[in-house]
């Protein structure tokens, strides 16, 4: 059946007659009950706490003025989104989420493998979950080491933003699960070669019907889209 994998990026915050603010549980809460393949979320570590959010700066998203990192945990609880909600925590996602889809957790800032790898392993031991619902990704390869280190069990993925040299490589030293491109770096020996490797080739951010077209045609495993609900209506129109 040729269809795509769904990752509602940043929890996935357009529907059809509503929009959510990214990397908010509302936004996270309405993916799944359109039955999304996977959650995509941002990860900061403030003070010892995991906190969900893209931007390294305030303004856009949390009110506010200044680096996100240069907070205290007490000033950063005290931020809120468009709809009023508090900034996420980590905790807050895992419990929302549990194993109803696959979680990637993107590690943007840095120092968060500690503190991740602790509440991964405590969350999951406490429900009775897998940590087969968990795939922590990130442009810091470092980062991505560490995990392979401290948590080998946990899948990793490789973001990239270009069409590196030597493609899909970088992905054998990290040992990764998948590969996660950017739309307006791809080609055809790229995918392959991910392929060759036997990794998932997963795509951000494809929010079109025709570039989802253009990834079923390519060989891509799955995208992470803004817009789940009309991606899945996409997959449901495809002939099996």
């Amino acid at each position: 059946m040729a269809s795509l994998f769904c990752i509602a990026h940043r929890g996935g915050p357009i529907h059809h007659h509503h929009t959510s603010p990214e990397n908010s549980l509302e936004a996270i809460r309405r993916s799944l009950a359109l039955g999304v393949d996977a959650i995509e979320i941002d990860i900061w570590q403030i003070g010892g706490e995991l906190i969900v959010t893209h931007d390294r700066r305030l303004g856009r998203q949390l009110k506010g003025k200044g680096l996100l990192i240069e907070k205290s945990l007490a000033e950063v609880r005290q931020l809120t989104l468009e709809n009023g909600e508090p900034v996420p925590t980590l905790r807050q996602v895992l419990e929302l989420v549990g194993d109803r889809a696959l979680l990637n957790i993107e590690i943007k800032g840095p120092n968060c493998v500690p503190v991740l790898v602790e509440q991964l392993t405590e969350f999951t031991q406490d429900h009775q979950l897998s940590l087969e619902h968990y795939l922590v990704s990130s442009f810091d390869h470092h980062q991505l080491f560490q995990m392979l280190q401290s948590a080998p069990h946990i899948k990793r993925g490789v973001l990239v933003e270009g069409i590196p040299y030597s493609y899909a490589q970088c992905c054998d030293e990290l040992k990764a699960y998948s590969f996660n491109t950017h739309l307006g770096f791809l080609n055809q020996d790229m995918i392959n070669d991910a392929r060759r490797r036997g990794l998932k080739n997963w795509v951000y951010t494809v929010n079109h019907e025709e570039d989802w077209q253009w990834m079923l045609d390519l060989g891509v495993d799955g995208v992470f889209t803004d817009r789940p609900e009309a991606l899945l209506e996409f997959n449901r129109r495809q002939p099996s």
